[in-house]
């Protein structure tokens, strides 16, 4: 083995009095507090409110969590269900298992419910949320450090992920032959954690970058459009990497297909919004007016309570 190597975690959780605190939850808050400030940031700039991004948060959030839950059961089932899981585990969420795919599926059900209520472009927050959701992403993948969790083939590159065998989640994963995954102790594996928050990070600065010059060109939706390929394309070269146990599907992982669909998804899209979706500035009109009839609302709310000695 090479004496270079990334490390891994010598722990995963710690004790606050009778609370056990794991860092895979921990990373988890970090993603849904950063990708808050950072949609927050882009929403305001383009006319919205917190407020606004609070109630999409509140449904987004809760649906994103069960469904990437759902969708993780659904596709690795032996972790779960008899005769080889128990349906406990679908309860232990700190030993990992939040699909990206599902919680997509999950949080665009809710920010459509939401923006359907409030009269505001679901798409275009969809665009405002895009680089917020690729650093959550990457703030998701510390999680699988800590759990040393879906980490890929055996490398003997420096760069490779030397595991804490007493402590990885993964040594209890069968891997890609539906064997035990191989020894820890004289194997180091592809950081696949590190390839995807380069992949998450280099994403959300492309796409800011990219939205910023040309937003008078793109239809609402489009950016959110170049999320779904870019991600899309990224995590099906991941996927493949991968050694964790999964379902197969002519010759290819579960999740690459579904990484797979998620461009397709993306490039179809896009060329349906380029010729009849809204323009960004007919969105951020709508917005706009929304945004003044909340306002208004609002202050309507004070004055009545001050009349009433509220």
């Amino acid at each position: 083995m090479p004496e270079a190597s990334i490390p891994s975690p010598t722990v995963s959780y710690f004790k606050l009095g009778p609370l056990t605190i794991h860092f895979y939850a921990l990373t988890m808050l970090c993603a849904i507090v950063f990708a808050v400030l950072i949609l927050s940031r882009r929403w305001k700039r383009w006319g919205g409110t917190f407020d606004q991004v609070l109630d999409f948060t509140l449904a987004a959030v809760p649906c994103g969590l069960v469904a990437a839950r759902i969708y993780n059961c659904l596709t690795v089932p032996w972790d779960y269900f008899p005769p080889t899981g128990s349906p406990i585990n679908i309860f232990k969420v700190w030993n990992g298992g939040m699909a990206i795919f599902g919680s997509l599926m999950g949080g665009a059900v809710g920010i459509a419910l939401v923006g359907r209520h409030k009269k505001i472009p679901a798409l275009l927050l969809a665009d405002a949320v895009s680089p917020a959701l690729l650093v959550a992403q990457a703030f998701g993948r510390l999680g699988n450090w800590f759990n040393q969790e879906l980490y890929g083939l055996p490398t003997t590159w420096p760069i490779g992920l030397k595991l804490n065998g007493a402590n990885a989640i993964g040594k209890f994963e069968t891997c890609y032959t539906d064997l035990p995954c191989p020894d820890p102790q004289t194997h180091l594996f592809q950081p696949t954690f590190l390839y995807s928050i380069i992949l998450c990070l280099s994403g959300a600065i492309l796409l800011t970058i990219f939205g910023n010059h040309f937003q008078k060109k793109l239809k609402s939706g489009q950016i959110f459009c170049l999320y779904l390929m870019y991600y899309g394309v990224g995590r099906a070269v991941i996927e493949e990497i991968r050694i964790n146990s999964s379902i197969y599907f002519l010759g290819l992982r579960i999740n690459t297909w579904a990484a797979i669909i998620c461009a397709l998804l993306g490039i179809g899209l896009f060329i349906y919004l380029s010729k009849r979706g809204k323009s960004r500035k007919e969105d951020l009109k709508i917005l706009s007016i929304a945004t003044e009839k909340e306002k208004e609302r609002e202050k309507e709310d004070r004055d009545r309570k001050k009349k009433i000695g509220v």
